[in-house]
Protein backbone atom coordinates (compact mmCIF):
# COMPACT_ATOMS: atom_id res chain seq x y z
CA UNK A 1 0.00 0.00 0.00
CA UNK A 2 1.32 3.44 -0.94
CA UNK A 3 2.24 5.65 1.99
CA UNK A 4 0.27 8.84 2.54
CA UNK A 5 2.00 12.15 3.18
CA UNK A 6 0.86 11.80 6.81
CA UNK A 7 2.66 8.46 7.09
CA UNK A 8 5.78 9.86 5.45
CA UNK A 9 5.86 12.78 7.88
CA UNK A 10 5.24 10.49 10.85
CA UNK A 11 8.02 8.12 9.81
CA UNK A 12 10.47 11.01 9.52
CA UNK A 13 9.44 12.39 12.91
CA UNK A 14 9.88 9.07 14.69
CA UNK A 15 13.08 8.19 12.81
CA UNK A 16 14.59 11.39 14.13
CA UNK A 17 13.40 10.71 17.67
CA UNK A 18 14.68 7.12 17.70
CA UNK A 19 18.02 7.92 16.04
CA UNK A 20 19.91 8.22 19.33
CA UNK A 21 21.85 5.24 20.65
CA UNK A 22 19.87 4.87 23.87
CA UNK A 23 16.36 3.44 23.88
CA UNK A 24 13.97 6.39 24.14
CA UNK A 25 11.31 4.47 26.09
CA UNK A 26 13.71 2.02 27.72
CA UNK A 27 14.17 -1.70 27.22
CA UNK A 28 11.78 -2.94 29.91
CA UNK A 29 8.13 -3.71 29.14
CA UNK A 30 5.30 -1.41 30.08
CA UNK A 31 4.34 -2.15 33.69
CA UNK A 32 0.60 -2.36 33.07
CA UNK A 33 1.12 -4.78 30.18
CA UNK A 34 3.43 -6.94 32.27
CA UNK A 35 1.03 -7.05 35.21
CA UNK A 36 -2.01 -7.90 33.09
CA UNK A 37 -0.35 -10.54 30.90
CA UNK A 38 0.88 -12.49 33.89
CA UNK A 39 -1.54 -15.36 34.53
CA UNK A 40 -3.64 -14.50 31.47
CA UNK A 41 -1.51 -15.60 28.53
CA UNK A 42 -0.01 -19.03 27.85
CA UNK A 43 3.22 -19.79 25.98
CA UNK A 44 2.60 -20.44 22.30
CA UNK A 45 -0.16 -17.87 21.91
CA UNK A 46 -0.14 -15.35 19.07
CA UNK A 47 0.52 -11.74 20.06
CA UNK A 48 0.68 -8.46 18.19
CA UNK A 49 2.28 -5.25 19.44
CA UNK A 50 1.00 -2.15 17.66
CA UNK A 51 3.53 0.63 17.04
CA UNK A 52 6.00 -1.01 19.41
CA UNK A 53 8.84 1.37 18.62
CA UNK A 54 12.17 -0.04 19.78
CA UNK A 55 10.67 -3.37 20.77
CA UNK A 56 10.48 -3.31 24.55
CA UNK A 57 7.03 -4.92 24.76
CA UNK A 58 7.28 -7.37 21.87
CA UNK A 59 10.65 -8.67 23.05
CA UNK A 60 9.33 -9.21 26.58
CA UNK A 61 6.27 -11.08 25.28
CA UNK A 62 8.57 -13.32 23.23
CA UNK A 63 10.55 -14.01 26.40
CA UNK A 64 7.30 -15.31 27.91
CA UNK A 65 7.05 -17.88 25.11
CA UNK A 66 4.53 -16.14 22.88
CA UNK A 67 4.70 -16.01 19.08
CA UNK A 68 5.02 -12.27 18.59
CA UNK A 69 4.55 -9.92 15.68
CA UNK A 70 5.17 -6.20 15.98
CA UNK A 71 5.24 -3.24 13.68
CA UNK A 72 6.21 0.41 13.77
CA UNK A 73 6.24 3.18 11.19
CA UNK A 74 9.88 4.02 11.90
CA UNK A 75 12.57 1.89 10.19
CA UNK A 76 15.08 3.21 12.73
CA UNK A 77 12.95 1.94 15.63
CA UNK A 78 12.38 -1.45 14.01
CA UNK A 79 16.12 -1.94 13.53
CA UNK A 80 16.68 -1.16 17.22
CA UNK A 81 13.95 -3.66 18.07
CA UNK A 82 15.78 -6.30 16.01
CA UNK A 83 18.96 -5.61 17.94
CA UNK A 84 17.12 -5.86 21.27
CA UNK A 85 15.54 -9.18 20.29
CA UNK A 86 18.93 -10.49 19.19
CA UNK A 87 20.51 -9.41 22.48
CA UNK A 88 17.72 -11.12 24.46
CA UNK A 89 17.99 -14.27 22.30
CA UNK A 90 14.34 -14.28 21.24
CA UNK A 91 12.55 -14.22 17.91
CA UNK A 92 10.07 -11.47 17.05
CA UNK A 93 8.50 -10.98 13.63
CA UNK A 94 9.21 -7.27 13.11
CA UNK A 95 7.84 -5.11 10.33
CA UNK A 96 7.95 -1.51 9.17
CA UNK A 97 4.31 -0.50 8.72
CA UNK A 98 1.69 2.02 9.69
CA UNK A 99 -1.66 1.06 11.17
CA UNK A 100 -3.15 1.63 7.70
CA UNK A 101 -0.60 -0.39 5.72
CA UNK A 102 -0.37 -3.29 8.20
CA UNK A 103 -2.12 -6.46 7.01
CA UNK A 104 -4.60 -7.23 9.77
CA UNK A 105 -5.24 -10.96 10.13
CA UNK A 106 -8.80 -12.03 10.87
CA UNK A 107 -9.45 -13.83 14.19
CA UNK A 108 -5.75 -14.56 14.64
CA UNK A 109 -4.34 -13.09 17.85
CA UNK A 110 -4.71 -14.23 21.44
CA UNK A 111 -3.33 -10.88 22.59
CA UNK A 112 -2.99 -7.43 21.07
CA UNK A 113 -0.94 -4.88 22.99
CA UNK A 114 -1.78 -1.24 22.32
CA UNK A 115 0.61 0.66 24.57
CA UNK A 116 0.67 4.45 24.22
CA UNK A 117 -0.58 4.42 20.62
CA UNK A 118 -1.92 7.95 20.99
CA UNK A 119 -0.43 9.16 17.73
CA UNK A 120 -3.79 8.14 16.22
CA UNK A 121 -6.11 10.96 15.22
CA UNK A 122 -9.82 10.56 16.09
CA UNK A 123 -10.62 9.25 12.58
CA UNK A 124 -7.63 6.90 12.56
CA UNK A 125 -8.60 5.64 16.01
CA UNK A 126 -12.04 4.42 14.92
CA UNK A 127 -10.56 2.37 12.09
CA UNK A 128 -7.69 1.12 14.27
CA UNK A 129 -9.94 -0.23 17.01
CA UNK A 130 -12.16 -1.89 14.41
CA UNK A 131 -9.07 -3.66 13.05
CA UNK A 132 -8.07 -4.70 16.55
CA UNK A 133 -11.45 -6.26 17.26
CA UNK A 134 -11.48 -8.13 13.96
CA UNK A 135 -7.94 -9.43 14.45
CA UNK A 136 -8.46 -10.86 17.92
CA UNK A 137 -9.58 -14.45 18.24
CA UNK A 138 -12.83 -14.98 20.13
CA UNK A 139 -11.63 -14.99 23.72
CA UNK A 140 -8.55 -12.95 22.82
CA UNK A 141 -7.46 -9.94 24.88
CA UNK A 142 -6.67 -6.33 24.09
CA UNK A 143 -4.36 -4.71 26.63
CA UNK A 144 -4.49 -0.93 26.33
CA UNK A 145 -2.46 1.71 28.16
CA UNK A 146 -2.72 5.41 27.48
CA UNK A 147 -2.88 8.89 28.90
CA UNK A 148 -6.01 10.70 30.11
CA UNK A 149 -6.58 14.45 29.58
CA UNK A 150 -5.02 15.32 32.94
CA UNK A 151 -1.69 14.34 31.38
CA UNK A 152 -1.69 17.78 29.75
CA UNK A 153 -0.96 19.18 33.24
CA UNK A 154 1.95 16.82 33.90
CA UNK A 155 3.63 17.05 30.49
CA UNK A 156 5.75 13.97 31.20
CA UNK A 157 5.04 12.19 27.92
CA UNK A 158 2.41 11.71 25.30
CA UNK A 159 0.81 14.03 22.75
CA UNK A 160 0.03 17.66 23.60
CA UNK A 161 -3.44 17.47 21.99
CA UNK A 162 -6.52 16.54 23.98
CA UNK A 163 -8.04 14.91 20.87
CA UNK A 164 -5.44 12.15 21.18
CA UNK A 165 -6.03 11.40 24.88
CA UNK A 166 -8.39 8.81 26.37
CA UNK A 167 -11.59 9.49 28.25
CA UNK A 168 -13.87 6.90 29.82
CA UNK A 169 -16.66 7.60 27.34
CA UNK A 170 -14.33 7.40 24.35
CA UNK A 171 -12.81 4.04 25.22
CA UNK A 172 -16.14 2.55 26.33
CA UNK A 173 -17.57 3.43 22.94
CA UNK A 174 -14.59 1.98 21.04
CA UNK A 175 -14.78 -1.26 23.05
CA UNK A 176 -18.56 -1.63 22.97
CA UNK A 177 -19.51 -5.33 22.84
CA UNK A 178 -16.26 -6.54 24.41
CA UNK A 179 -16.00 -7.86 27.96
CA UNK A 180 -14.09 -5.45 30.20
CA UNK A 181 -11.78 -7.51 32.41
CA UNK A 182 -9.84 -4.64 33.99
CA UNK A 183 -10.29 -0.88 34.01
CA UNK A 184 -8.03 1.52 35.85
CA UNK A 185 -7.74 5.29 35.71
CA UNK A 186 -4.95 6.44 37.98
CA UNK A 187 -1.95 8.65 38.52
CA UNK A 188 1.48 7.13 38.99
CA UNK A 189 5.16 7.86 38.66
CA UNK A 190 6.49 6.02 35.62
CA UNK A 191 10.01 5.51 34.36
CA UNK A 192 10.07 4.30 30.76
CA UNK A 193 13.29 5.71 29.39
CA UNK A 194 13.44 9.44 28.81
CA UNK A 195 10.23 9.40 26.76
CA UNK A 196 7.85 8.62 29.64
CA UNK A 197 9.25 9.82 32.93
CA UNK A 198 7.53 11.32 35.95
CA UNK A 199 4.05 11.60 37.44
CA UNK A 200 1.50 10.65 34.81
CA UNK A 201 -2.28 10.45 34.35
CA UNK A 202 -2.96 6.96 33.02
CA UNK A 203 -5.67 4.64 31.83
CA UNK A 204 -5.23 0.88 31.67
CA UNK A 205 -7.85 -1.40 30.15
CA UNK A 206 -8.07 -5.13 29.42
CA UNK A 207 -10.92 -6.10 27.09
CA UNK A 208 -11.83 -9.59 25.89
CA UNK A 209 -13.42 -10.36 22.54
CA UNK A 210 -16.60 -12.38 22.99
Amino acid sequence: MKKTHFADDAAQFWDKRFSRDEYVFGKDPNVYLKDQVTGRMKPGGNALCIADGEGRNSVWLAQQGMIVEAFDISPVAVEKARQLAKHQLVSVILNVASTDSWTWKLNHYDLIAAIFIQFATPNMRVDLFAHIRQSLKPGGYLILQGYTPKQLEYKTGGPPSIDHLYTTELIQDLLRGMEICDWQEYEAEIHEGEGHRGMSALMGVVARKL
